[in-house]
């Protein structure tokens, strides 16, 4: 990209459908702006973006962090288990 833009992917993923959407950004934008340009809440209305819940190639970020061209945006969604306790509980059989 030239030195006014950068190109990051935005990743979300259910069970069934995983989506990996490229964006075109001007520089400085952050990890929210990205996911607002992707558009992937309009495939996925029921997606909620937390706070807690947001990271950049598998390490959390925070929502208002800067991204850097070749970035990875991903949105994790909510565990259904807490691994600790389901380890406690495989380990108490």
């Amino acid at each position: 990209m030239n030195g006014g833009t950068i190109r990051v992917e935005v990743a979300y993923g259910e069970p069934a459908r995983q989506v990996l959407l490229v964006v075109d950004l001007p520089a400085g934008a952050t990890l929210a702006e990205a996911i607002e340009a992707s558009g992937i809440r309009g495939q996925f209305p029921e997606m909620e973006v937390a706070p807690d819940r947001v990271g950049i190639f598998g390490r959390k970020a925070t929502l208002d962090q800067e991204l850097r061209d070749g970035d990875r945006v991903e949105i994790y969604r909510p565990l259904l288990a807490d691994p600790k306790e389901s380890r406690r509980a495989r380990a108490a059989k």
